[in-house]
């Protein structure tokens, strides 16, 4: 099985509208146009049911002491972990693609709805649901995708992984405003072919090019 998208090559910058934050021209920081972008797929095996589509930042700080702090960056040492940008099953394997900007257009406070979508896919909860839990401004249930937002003083450039599972069931068995870290677990002994593609992306000044 194949995955690919006409809107970075795989592993490149990913283009600031597919972010959920950008830096300005004067190198501030606000919210982007929070596209998803084009992602296309082939070789899908005869016996897939239906795909699963996951983004996850694999660089995110676990700790979030020097997190967006001007007077200082996050340490590369520090130990990171997953964060999940977008969680989308039960999605038909035709037609075999996602245009740019079909799930997603601009940053939504409080979060977009979901789960259930009109071609029968399902969209889980992204962990922005979490990281702004505690903000009267934002808090929410944040469905479907939500771009990059690394913290501007990370010193670590962030990674991107966009992982297509195809399943051999028509409905993988989540309900609810799940999460990734459930479909994970729930995809086992389901997934007949996966297949990646990937971007980085960085708000430090220092690591811009």
């Amino acid at each position: 099985m194949k995955l690919w998208s006409d809107s970075w090559t795989n592993g490149d910058r990913i283009p600031a509208r597919y972010a959920a934050g950008r830096l300005d021209e004067a190198g501030q920081v606000g919210f982007g146009e929070n596209l998803n972008p084009h992602l296309a797929w082939s070789d899908v095996p005869a016996e897939a049911r239906s795909l699963v589509l996951i983004c996850h930042d694999f660089d995110v700080p676990s700790r979030p002491d020097d997190v967006n702090q001007p007077d200082r960056e996050v340490p590369a040492d520090l130990e990171r972990v997953d964060f999940f940008h977008w969680v989308l099953v039960d999605l038909p394997p035709r037609p075999a693609v996602i245009a740019e900007g079909e799930y997603s257009r601009g940053f939504t406070p409080r979060g977009k709805p979901g789960p259930d979508l009109p071609n029968g896919a399902r969209q889980g909860l992204n962990d922005y649901t979490g990281w702004f839990a505690g903000d009267a401004q934002f808090a929410g249930q944040y469905h479907g995708y939500d771009g990059p937002f690394p913290p501007f003083n990370d010193s670590l450039v962030h990674h991107y992984v966009f992982t297509l599972y195809a399943v051999v069931l028509d409905r993988l068995p989540v309900e609810g405003s799940f999460t990734g870290p459930v479909v994970r677990r729930a995809l086992a002994g389901h997934v007949c072919a996966e297949a990646t593609f990937s971007g980085t992306y960085t708000l430090n000044r220092r690591l811009v090019r």
